[in-house]
């Protein structure tokens, strides 16, 4: 038996489901978020796409490119001109990222390398995009989102690198914050104030990141959200609880229960506000057979 559980398909969605989670955003999810905009202030939670951002391993950066300049015209006597790009690099796993169904497969009791829904990598992986859960197969998200500020519990700059945020620290921070358990359907928000790394000590960004461990990641299964965020690279703990089972919560989220998450997230203006509560918004890439998307979700608080 796989060490993070037993078998975990089908879907509690049926055994064709592809969209996971993103079946909880319902039109009374999206009311109940809409209701949460008290002042129409909106928070853009990605972070530029440029050259010179910390990468994960070997993967290529952003570059884009400008064939001529201006690429074409001019045009009828207003003499009319216009640029275009070429975008050279990867789309949905770098920078501010939406981790889709795709990305993370586990080896099964049964020896076959299986995703979300336990469709095999037979049935998922090819070279020119994978043929099921797509990010392509997702709706839009517009639901109730709420900031965990463990960083303003625990004090300091930033939580240290490796630190596991504990079940402890999520009910002091509710607590503090004064809102309401994460609930079905939800985007859960983690603020470790790893985040302020970015583009400054890219080194030590990559180095490992604080987060949920396995506990915390679990018990966000049990309240069904839809969606877990923070301001880390992986939104778990680097290293985490056990050196055997790295990214425990990315195959306990993902694979096993169809949660999505989104990745290097710019929370500190949330935080300067005290903004805990607010709708949350994305609209993934539809990129067909693509792992993922570029992840500029918004707050609106």
């Amino acid at each position: 038996m796989n060490p993070l559980g037993g078998q975990w398909w089908p879907s509690s969605w049926g055994a064709q489901d592809v969209r996971g989670a993103n079946n909880r955003i319902t039109p009374a999810k999206v009311l109940e978020a809409a209701h949460l905009i008290k002042t129409g202030k909106i928070y853009q939670l990605g972070r530029v796409l440029e050259k010179g951002i910390p990468l994960f391993g070997e993967r290529l950066g952003a570059h884009v490119v400008l064939p001529g300049t201006p690429t074409g015209g001019p045009f009828g006597n207003h003499k009319l001109y216009y640029h275009d790009e070429l975008f050279v690099g990867e789309i949905g796993q770098i920078g501010s990222q939406f981790d889709g169904l795709g990305h993370i497969g586990m080896m099964a009791s049964d020896g076959k390398i299986r995703y979300y829904n336990g469709y095999t990598q037979e049935e998922v992986g090819t070279a020119y995009g994978i043929k099921k859960v797509g990010i392509e197969e997702l709706k839009p998200f517009f639901t109730r989102g709420i900031l965990l500020d463990v960083l303003a519990v625990k004090g300091g700059e930033r939580l240290p690198i490796g630190y596991v945020i504990t079940m402890d620290d999520v009910q002091q921070t509710l607590r503090r914050q004064g809102i309401r358990e994460p609930g079905e359907g939800d985007a859960v928000l983690f603020r470790t104030g790893h985040g302020k790394l970015w583009k400054k000590d890219n080194a030590e960004f990559n180095k490992g990141c604080p987060g949920p461990g396995a506990t915390v990641g679990r018990w966000l299964v049990e309240r069904k959200v839809c969606v877990v965020g923070g301001d880390t690279w992986p939104v778990e703990a680097v290293p985490g609880e056990s050196a055997d089972l790295p990214f425990a919560c990315h195959a306990i989220w993902i694979t096993m229960n169809g949660i999505f998450i989104n990745e290097n997230l710019d929370l500190e203006a949330l935080a300067a506000d005290k903004a805990y509560e607010f709708a949350w918004s994305f609209n993934p890439l539809p990129l067909k057979g693509a792992t993922g998307s570029p992840g500029n979700s918004v707050a609106i608080a």
